[in-house]
Protein backbone atom coordinates (compact mmCIF):
# COMPACT_ATOMS: atom_id res chain seq x y z
CA UNK A 1 0.00 0.00 0.00
CA UNK A 2 1.08 3.56 -0.71
CA UNK A 3 -0.71 6.29 1.22
CA UNK A 4 -1.43 9.68 -0.36
CA UNK A 5 -2.09 12.31 2.32
CA UNK A 6 -3.35 15.75 1.50
CA UNK A 7 -1.74 18.39 3.72
CA UNK A 8 -3.62 19.82 6.69
CA UNK A 9 -5.54 23.09 6.59
CA UNK A 10 -3.21 25.89 5.53
CA UNK A 11 -2.83 29.12 7.49
CA UNK A 12 -3.49 31.16 4.32
CA UNK A 13 -5.43 30.74 1.08
CA UNK A 14 -3.75 29.46 -2.09
CA UNK A 15 -4.10 32.84 -3.78
CA UNK A 16 -2.94 34.79 -0.70
CA UNK A 17 0.44 33.21 0.09
CA UNK A 18 2.84 31.22 -2.09
CA UNK A 19 3.86 28.78 0.67
CA UNK A 20 1.82 28.95 3.88
CA UNK A 21 2.32 26.67 6.84
CA UNK A 22 -0.51 24.99 8.73
CA UNK A 23 -3.24 26.65 10.75
CA UNK A 24 -3.85 25.50 14.32
CA UNK A 25 -6.59 23.18 13.00
CA UNK A 26 -4.18 21.89 10.35
CA UNK A 27 -1.67 20.95 13.04
CA UNK A 28 -4.35 18.95 14.87
CA UNK A 29 -5.33 17.26 11.59
CA UNK A 30 -1.68 16.33 11.00
CA UNK A 31 -1.42 14.73 14.46
CA UNK A 32 -4.58 12.69 13.84
CA UNK A 33 -3.27 11.63 10.41
CA UNK A 34 -0.01 10.45 11.98
CA UNK A 35 -1.96 8.18 14.34
CA UNK A 36 -4.03 6.78 11.46
CA UNK A 37 -0.94 6.16 9.33
CA UNK A 38 0.79 4.30 12.12
CA UNK A 39 -2.31 2.13 12.58
CA UNK A 40 -2.22 1.35 8.84
CA UNK A 41 1.40 0.20 9.12
CA UNK A 42 3.13 3.01 7.24
CA UNK A 43 6.89 2.88 7.70
CA UNK A 44 8.45 5.60 5.54
CA UNK A 45 7.53 9.00 4.16
CA UNK A 46 8.18 11.46 1.40
CA UNK A 47 6.93 15.01 1.28
CA UNK A 48 6.37 17.85 -1.11
CA UNK A 49 8.82 20.67 -0.35
CA UNK A 50 5.89 23.02 0.36
CA UNK A 51 5.72 24.10 4.01
CA UNK A 52 2.15 22.89 4.59
CA UNK A 53 3.19 19.35 3.56
CA UNK A 54 6.40 19.46 5.59
CA UNK A 55 4.41 20.51 8.66
CA UNK A 56 1.80 17.81 7.99
CA UNK A 57 4.54 15.17 7.85
CA UNK A 58 6.15 16.31 11.11
CA UNK A 59 3.95 14.41 13.63
CA UNK A 60 4.42 11.17 11.65
CA UNK A 61 8.18 11.78 11.46
CA UNK A 62 8.38 12.38 15.21
CA UNK A 63 6.34 9.30 16.12
CA UNK A 64 8.30 7.08 13.72
CA UNK A 65 11.74 8.56 14.49
CA UNK A 66 12.42 9.35 10.84
CA UNK A 67 12.68 12.28 8.48
CA UNK A 68 10.56 12.33 5.34
CA UNK A 69 12.48 12.62 2.10
CA UNK A 70 11.56 15.92 0.45
CA UNK A 71 11.01 15.60 -3.31
CA UNK A 72 9.73 18.07 -5.90
CA UNK A 73 8.02 15.34 -7.97
CA UNK A 74 4.94 15.38 -5.72
CA UNK A 75 4.71 19.13 -5.16
CA UNK A 76 1.83 21.46 -5.94
CA UNK A 77 0.97 22.18 -9.54
CA UNK A 78 2.98 25.10 -10.92
CA UNK A 79 1.14 28.20 -11.99
CA UNK A 80 2.04 28.91 -15.64
CA UNK A 81 4.06 32.03 -16.32
CA UNK A 82 2.09 35.15 -17.05
CA UNK A 83 -0.76 34.27 -14.66
CA UNK A 84 -1.38 37.12 -12.23
CA UNK A 85 -4.54 35.83 -10.55
CA UNK A 86 -3.51 32.38 -9.29
CA UNK A 87 -6.78 31.54 -7.52
CA UNK A 88 -8.91 32.35 -10.57
CA UNK A 89 -6.61 30.30 -12.79
CA UNK A 90 -6.79 27.31 -10.41
CA UNK A 91 -10.59 27.47 -10.09
CA UNK A 92 -10.87 27.42 -13.89
CA UNK A 93 -8.41 24.53 -14.19
CA UNK A 94 -10.21 22.49 -11.53
CA UNK A 95 -13.53 22.85 -13.35
CA UNK A 96 -12.16 21.19 -16.49
CA UNK A 97 -10.11 18.26 -17.65
CA UNK A 98 -6.43 17.74 -18.40
CA UNK A 99 -7.01 17.93 -22.15
CA UNK A 100 -8.41 21.46 -22.12
CA UNK A 101 -6.66 24.78 -21.86
CA UNK A 102 -3.32 25.90 -23.16
CA UNK A 103 -1.21 23.81 -20.78
CA UNK A 104 -1.96 20.13 -20.29
CA UNK A 105 0.67 19.34 -17.62
CA UNK A 106 1.30 15.95 -19.26
CA UNK A 107 4.97 15.85 -18.23
CA UNK A 108 4.23 16.86 -14.61
CA UNK A 109 1.51 14.23 -14.23
CA UNK A 110 3.54 11.45 -15.88
CA UNK A 111 6.70 12.21 -13.84
CA UNK A 112 4.66 12.18 -10.63
CA UNK A 113 3.03 8.84 -11.45
CA UNK A 114 6.36 7.30 -12.47
CA UNK A 115 7.93 8.50 -9.22
CA UNK A 116 5.12 7.27 -6.96
CA UNK A 117 4.95 3.95 -8.83
CA UNK A 118 8.59 3.33 -7.87
CA UNK A 119 8.05 3.85 -4.15
CA UNK A 120 8.17 0.88 -1.78
CA UNK A 121 4.99 -0.29 -0.13
CA UNK A 122 4.03 1.30 3.21
CA UNK A 123 5.29 4.72 2.06
CA UNK A 124 3.33 7.86 2.93
CA UNK A 125 3.24 10.64 0.32
CA UNK A 126 2.42 14.06 1.83
CA UNK A 127 1.12 16.09 -1.10
CA UNK A 128 -1.63 18.39 -2.41
CA UNK A 129 -5.25 18.39 -3.62
CA UNK A 130 -4.49 18.79 -7.34
CA UNK A 131 -1.44 16.51 -7.24
CA UNK A 132 -3.41 13.70 -5.58
CA UNK A 133 -6.20 14.16 -8.12
CA UNK A 134 -3.67 14.10 -10.97
CA UNK A 135 -2.28 10.81 -9.66
CA UNK A 136 -5.59 9.03 -9.20
CA UNK A 137 -6.82 10.42 -12.51
CA UNK A 138 -3.79 8.96 -14.29
CA UNK A 139 -4.20 5.63 -12.50
CA UNK A 140 -7.89 5.39 -13.36
CA UNK A 141 -7.62 7.00 -16.83
CA UNK A 142 -10.02 9.75 -15.75
CA UNK A 143 -9.33 13.00 -17.64
CA UNK A 144 -11.02 15.28 -15.08
CA UNK A 145 -8.74 17.54 -13.06
CA UNK A 146 -10.88 16.90 -9.96
CA UNK A 147 -11.70 13.21 -9.65
CA UNK A 148 -12.62 13.56 -5.98
CA UNK A 149 -12.28 16.17 -3.23
CA UNK A 150 -9.78 14.90 -0.64
CA UNK A 151 -10.26 16.62 2.69
CA UNK A 152 -7.36 17.98 4.70
CA UNK A 153 -5.21 15.08 5.93
CA UNK A 154 -7.37 12.51 4.15
CA UNK A 155 -5.58 9.25 3.33
CA UNK A 156 -6.01 7.74 -0.13
CA UNK A 157 -4.68 4.20 -0.43
CA UNK A 158 -2.99 2.84 -3.55
CA UNK A 159 -2.15 -0.82 -4.10
CA UNK A 160 -0.28 -2.90 -6.67
CA UNK A 161 -2.65 -5.85 -6.98
CA UNK A 162 -1.48 -6.94 -10.43
CA UNK A 163 1.59 -4.80 -11.11
CA UNK A 164 0.60 -1.19 -11.80
CA UNK A 165 -0.88 0.99 -9.08
CA UNK A 166 -4.61 1.03 -8.53
CA UNK A 167 -6.78 2.97 -6.11
CA UNK A 168 -7.74 0.71 -3.21
CA UNK A 169 -9.62 3.38 -1.26
CA UNK A 170 -10.23 7.09 -1.68
CA UNK A 171 -9.60 9.30 1.32
CA UNK A 172 -12.35 11.22 3.08
CA UNK A 173 -13.81 14.07 1.08
CA UNK A 174 -14.80 17.62 1.92
CA UNK A 175 -15.66 20.80 0.11
CA UNK A 176 -12.54 22.65 -0.97
CA UNK A 177 -12.61 26.31 -1.89
CA UNK A 178 -9.77 28.02 -3.68
CA UNK A 179 -9.27 31.38 -1.99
Amino acid sequence: MIYLVRHGEAAAGWGDHPDPGLSELGQKQAAAAANALMALGATSAISSPMLRCRETALPFEQRMGLVATVVPEISEIDTPEGIDERATWLRTLMAGDWHGGSHSFVDWRRAMLDFVSGLPDQTVVFSHFVAINALVGMIEADPRVVVFRPGHCSVTQLTRANGPLSVAEYGSESATRVL
